[in-house]
């Protein structure tokens, strides 16, 4: 599947208890519910949402990257209630390296059920057997335990630590930086 192919027809992907699907205006209540809290922001780039316009602005950017086939994220849904929990995206893709980096978060009503655990197997199924990626990655805080833990739970192996990589929350941070491979990479 070519990136074109990809981008024009980012599919809706299921598991057993998830559904990922594009992100709508509908989500948004939802969405700025977990982003406007610091504890669901605190290992993340973005600052936390003061406004809910600030999270329109972020869906309004999703929209725009779908209308323009560009890599956007997947709104994660229960399916057994069609509630929106979150989000999760491959945020770069360089195909001339067979190479994606993965990125999550959700919100804090569902954190230690497994679930962003359940939705990066099935994105990072996608990736390796639909978008022929060699190589998947993923980024984080030092700190954040939570996310490494979902990475481990994958497969995931631990590269190093990129010290000062970052500003954001008002300082440097060190950024864990952690990857799968193809042939480490089983259902």
């Amino acid at each position: 599947m070519n990136y074109q192919e990809f981008e024009m027809k980012q599919p809706i992907l299921h598991t057993p208890r998830l559904k990922l699907r594009k992100i709508t205006l509908a989500d948004l209540p939802a969405m700025f519910a977990y982003t406007s809290l610091d504890e669901v922001t605190k290992y993340l780039p973005f600052d936390t949402h003061k406004r809910v316009e600030d999270t329109k602005l972020f869906i309004d950017y999703v929209l725009d990257q779908y209308t323009n086939c560009r890599l956007a994220p997947w709104a994660i849904e229960l399916q057994s209630t069609n509630t929106f929990l979150g989000t999760i995206e491959y945020v770069f893709w360089e195909q001339e390296n067979n190479t994606a980096e993965i990125a999550f978060v959700l919100s804090n009503h569902y954190w230690g059920r497994g679930i962003i655990t359940e939705a990066a197997r099935e994105v990072i199924r996608f990736g390796f057997e639909e978008m022929d990626l060699e190589r998947v990655q993923a980024r984080c805080f030092n700190a954040n335990i939570a996310s490494q833990r979902v990475l481990t739970k994958n497969g995931f192996q631990f590269e190093g630590t990129l010290r000062k990589r970052l500003f954001s929350k008002g300082k440097q941070q060190d950024i864990r930086v952690y990857s799968l491979l193809r042939q480490e990479y089983s259902m």
